[in-house]
């Protein structure tokens, strides 16, 4: 059948239920768009077709047996960073080269359990440090919007395999905006849950106290349906939240009369493009027109979100890259003795952009730069999420752009890599704050590149964050348009 890889979640989940078409059905038209575009968009590391379509039959068979399952038979892609078992998990990275997973992740259980078949992984800037996809040690992803440019980071992969249409849905991760700005980029929905909402078990960690795990898909139904599979507690992870998982998608539908959003002074800046910001006010008007009260709010410590995130996940990422030794696991390069085996193993196998932030985040922790750096950074972190706090207490969610830019072309920022830290202004306050934030597709560029609105809840405010995004999804066109990718 045609098309089936362009369905969205909630439609294949339906056409699945009325026998309307297989999951088989579905994932080789998926697997027959990744062998036609993933040439050019360069999405995937790779794909495991075999056991795919075996575990698209196994669903199909226990569907002819009453099983119902929310997500039985739909293809989900992974990003190459969370462990799913005898699948290679090399975090787009040559130290990981050769590495295969022994254990699934929690969400990917929780994934399985729902019936979702999964597909394959997805590529992503090196350990998640990146903006663009541009440090993964394998391939370029490209943004199939315009394959000249970068399709965001570090979820680059995950966000372009949905766009082209190679992936009904994704998963990703969020340390400082690597699903919404990619997201954003190639216009998709990308949600980063509260802190703790998702558990982290099997998640390869870059900065513990940031990381989220979330979904990338076509619609904001979607993302509600797959943050209502991989939520809830887990004694895997002690961050994990003892909470109540809500029904997302019950609470989707309706207008926004009575919702109160804030507009924040402090994200429409010098440096803002101004066709980003025109299709974002044009955004803000519209949840105005849909019954939204607009209110305008300050984030005061805002200007200081960027410095605070690059000294405290610098610092916990070079806590967490120690484990990659060469000893037990992945690249080993041989030397006089363990200190020199570990010297070259880590040589050879980080990249630039990781070892730069390994350096940085050793020297923010070492002995006299401790107090200076790491503490300051910890004590401003406080008062960015005081500033979330007395926000909500003025508005129930936040409108801003995404990113300050559409998707620019490759190589553009390489040389310099605060210009590319800049990218991030507007994402990188809401992990600070462990918050949740949405990307929902707002308009095009002149150059025909999409724009993204973010949607800032409260901690677990996901229920809020959807309703507005899908308020809005449904009275504009822009997630119904497609790329047109070319060879």
């Amino acid at each position: 059948m045609a098309n089936l890889n362009q369905l969205t979640v909630a439609e294949a989940a339906e056409k699945l239920a009325k026998r309307a078409c297989s999951s088989e059905d579905i994932v080789r038209a998926v697997l027959s768009s990744i062998e036609k575009t993933d040439k050019q968009v360069g999405a995937y590391l790779t794909v495991d077709a075999e056991s795919a379509l075996a575990q698209a039959r196994a669903a199909d068979t226990a569907r002819t047996k009453g099983e119902n399952k929310p997500l039985l038979g739909v293809p989900i892609g992974m990003k190459d960073l969370l462990n799913v078992k005898r699948q290679p998990c090399t975090c787009a990275s040559k130290i990981l080269n050769g590495y295969v997973a022994p254990y699934d992740a929690t969400v990917v259980a929780k994934l399985r359990a729902a019936g979702a078949v999964l597909l394959g992984r997805l590529n992503m800037d090196e350990f998640a440090m990146g903006g663009s996809t541009e440090n993964s040690a394998y391939q370029p992803t490209r943004n199939p919007w315009d394959l000249s440019r970068v399709p965001g980071g570090s979820s680059g992969g995950s966000a372009a395999a949905v766009a082209a249409d190679e992936a009904l849905a994704t998963l990703g991760s969020d340390t400082g905006g690597s699903i919404r700005q990619p997201a954003g980029f190639c216009g998709c929905v990308g949600l980063k849950p509260t802190y703790g909402r998702v558990s982290r078990y099997g998640l390869t960690a870059f900065a513990s106290s940031l990381d989220q795990i979330g979904p990338l898909t076509k619609t904001v139904r979607d993302s509600a349906l797959l943050l209502g599979a991989i939520s809830g507690r887990d004694e895997m992870d002690s961050t994990s939240l003892d909470v109540p998982v809500p029904d997302y998608v019950a609470q989707l539908g309706g207008d926004l009369k009575g919702l109160r959003l804030g507009l924040p002074r402090e994200y429409f800046i010098e440096g803002l493009d101004a066709e980003v910001e025109q299709s974002v006010r044009v955004a803000v008007a519209k949840c105005r027109e849909l019954g939204a009260e607009i209110v305008e709010i300050s984030l005061p410590h805002s200007k200081y979100a960027v410095a605070v995130y690059y000294i405290i996940a610098t610092a916990e990422a070079s806590a967490n890259l120690a484990r990659f030794d060469g000893v037990r696991y992945g690249l080993r390069v041989d030397g006089e003795d363990p200190l020199d085996q570990y010297g070259k193993t880590r040589a050879a196998g980080f990249g630039q952009e990781v070892k730069r932030r390994i350096i940085l985040g050793t020297y923010v922790l070492s002995s006299g730069y401790h107090d200076a750096y790491y503490l300051r950074a910890q004590k401003v972190r406080t008062l960015i999420r005081r500033d979330f706090e007395a926000a909500f207490k003025q508005c129930d969610a936040i409108l801003t752009p995404v990113a300050p830019t559409a998707a620019y072309k490759f190589g553009e920022k390489l040389a310099d890599p605060l210009k590319m830290y800049l990218g991030d202004i507007f994402t990188i306050p809401v992990n600070l704050a462990g918050i949740c934030g949405v990307s929902v597709p707002c308009g095009f560029t002149s150059e025909k590149l999409p724009v993204g609105l973010q949607v800032i809840g409260p901690a677990l405010g996901e229920n809020v964050i959807l309703k507005i995004g899908h308020a809005y999804e449904q009275a504009t066109p822009w997630h119904k348009e497609k790329p047109e990718i070319s060879g």
